[in-house]
């Protein structure tokens, strides 16, 4: 089997910093069409700007909680490339919680951002694969790949929110991997710990501290840059893990071997 994405289109949520922006930019030198979503227009023309004009990468600004907007995203990709094979929901956000609080309402604000989108766009996407694949039974239809959190399984108060979409995110997986195999779209998702991510380096920006204790319980003693993940989510997105679905790949040093760090970041 290939690991060969040449030619194939992505989009890419959570393309404007951080991993997803990572993932896009591979994807792009990879040979793939590379749609990179987000919210932050600004980043995605400072990032992006003089490349989009080039035969594979375009950028789409919008708010993804919105139906209207994750509709257009998916226009904005075929009226560009024609076709979408591979989705990568890479969209999070991270915000403290009060688990205590019944005035908190940060468990509905991270599952309407985190979860909800990431839901409908792989909904919607997943028609237009099945669409393209037409009646050819052989036929690889498509690969979606979410971008989770090793939060979903380690438990901290303050992140207790996070942890919850995160959660959700894994479950969603598992649901449409079963839901989609007919059809023969993957879905698989890719837990990240230790890794710099867009929203740990803000968290780190104001609490430097959190750094050397997310390295002492990381066995790999560092925090991993967001292109270390670029190749697991090409494996993930190609012919090569053809037989891959429903599965939650951990990357993350080896961090949730051991106890959970002091420190509410990931």
């Amino acid at each position: 089997m290939s690991f060969s994405i040449a030619g194939k289109t992505a989009i890419v949520t959570g393309g404007a910093n951080g991993v997803g922006l990572a993932i896009g930019r591979h994807f792009a030198d990879a040979g793939a069409n590379v749609m990179f979503a987000d919210m932050d227009e600004k980043r995605l023309s400072e990032e992006l700007g003089e490349q989009a004009d080039d035969s594979n990468i375009r950028f789409f600004a919008g708010d993804l909680r919105e139906k209207l907007t994750i509709a257009n995203l998916l226009s904005a990709t075929i009226d560009a490339f024609d076709q979408v094979d591979i989705l990568i929901n890479g969209a999070r956000q991270v915000i403290p919680s009060d688990p205590l609080d019944p005035e908190d309402d940060s468990v509905r604000t991270l599952l309407n951002q985190n979860l909800m989108p990431a839901l409908r766009l792989s909904q919607l996407v997943s028609k237009r694969m099945i669409k393209q694949a037409g009646d050819d039974k052989e036929a690889v239809a498509g690969s979606i790949i979410n971008l989770s959190s090793i939060a979903a399984r380690r438990t901290h108060p303050d992140l207790m929110a996070y942890s919850v979409s995160t959660a959700a995110l894994d479950q969603m997986t598992r649901s449409l991997a079963v839901a989609l195999a007919p059809n023969r779209i993957r879905v698989n998702s890719i837990a990240l710990g230790s890794v710099m991510s867009a929203s740990l380096q803000s968290t780190l920006k104001e609490n430097r501290n959190f750094r050397d204790d997310i390295e002492k319980h990381t066995p790999l003693a560092r925090i991993a840059s967001p292109t270390e993940l670029t190749e697991t989510a090409q494996f993930l997105a190609s012919d090569a893990a053809g037989f891959i679905t429903g599965q939650i790949l951990t990357i993350d040093g080896g961090r949730t071997l051991l106890d959970p760090v002091a420190a509410p970041a990931h």
